[in-house]
C-alpha cells in the first residue's frame, strides 16, 4: 500500500468519523449530561465495536447480504427502531450528573450499537469497497487501524464539546431543550435509511 492510498484512507476516515452521526450525537449528549469521564466507556465501545464490525465486513460479512437480502432489510428496521428508542431515552432524560437521571452507554452497549448504526454500516461498507477492492488481509488491517486512530480525536472532540455545554446547561429548561434537540438530530440521522 503506497502513501497516496494511505492518505486517502486517512482523509476518508477522519471525515466520516468526525462528521455528525448517531455515535457523535450520542457522545455529545452524554458528555453534556454526565461529563467526559463517565462517557469514556461509551467512547471506547465505539472505537472497538466499529473496528470489529469493519474487520468482519472486510472478511466477508457483506456476502451474507448478497446471499440473504432480507437480512439487510431486517437490519435496517432494527436500526431504525433502536435509533428511535435511543432518541426517546435522550429526549426524556432529565440530565445532570446523577446516576438516576442519565445513564451513559456502557462499553458493551456502545460496541453493540455499531451493528445497528446506519452511518457505521455505510462507513464500513464504503471503506471496504473503496480501499480494499482486492480483499487483502493486510490492507484490511491497515484500514481498521486507520479508522481506529481516526476515531480517537473524533470521539474525544464530540464528548469534549458536550462537556463544554455543561456550563450552559444549568437549568432544567436548557437541559430539556438540549436533549430534545439531540434526540431530534439523532432521528434526523436516520432519514437517509427511509
Amino acid at each position: 500500500m503506497d502513501l497516496q492510498h494511505l492518505l486517502a484512507i486517512a482523509l476518508f476516515a477522519l471525515a466520516s468519523t468526525g462528521t455528525p452521526g448517531p455515535n457523535n450525537l450520542m457522545l455529545m449528549s452524554s458528555g453534556a449530561n454526565v461529563g467526559f469521564k463517565r462517557t469514556i466507556p461509551h467512547m471506547l465501545g465505539i472505537m472497538v465495536g466499529f473496528s470489529v464490525m469493519l474487520t468482519l465486513i472486510g472478511v466477508g460479512l457483506v456476502g451474507v447480504f448478497h446471499t440473504y437480502p432480507a437480512s439487510q432489510t431486517i437490519l435496517k428496521y432494527l436500526s431504525l427502531g433502536y435509533l428511535a428508542y435511543l432518541a426517546f431515552k435522550i429526549a426524556t432524560s432529565k440530565g445532570g450528573n446523577t446516576e438516576q437521571s442519565y445513564k451513559p452507554m456502557t462499553f458493551i452497549q456502545a460496541a453493540g450499537f455499531q451493528w445497528v448504526n446506519p452511518k457505521g454500516w455505510s462507513m464500513a461498507l464504503t471503506a471496504v469497497s473503496l480501499f480494499n477492492a482486492e480483499g487483502g488481509m493486510l490492507a484490511l488491517m491497515v484500514i481498521v487501524a486507520v479508522f481506529f486512530c481516526a476515531n480517537i480525536p473524533s470521539v474525544t472532540l464530540w464528548t469534549a464539546a458536550g462537556t463544554q455545554l455543561q456550563r450552559w446547561l444549568t437549568t432544567g429548561i436548557r437541559i430539556k431543550v438540549f436533549n430534545y434537540g439531540m434526540a431530534g438530530l439523532l432521528l434526523a440521522s436516520a432519514v437517509p435509511m427511509l
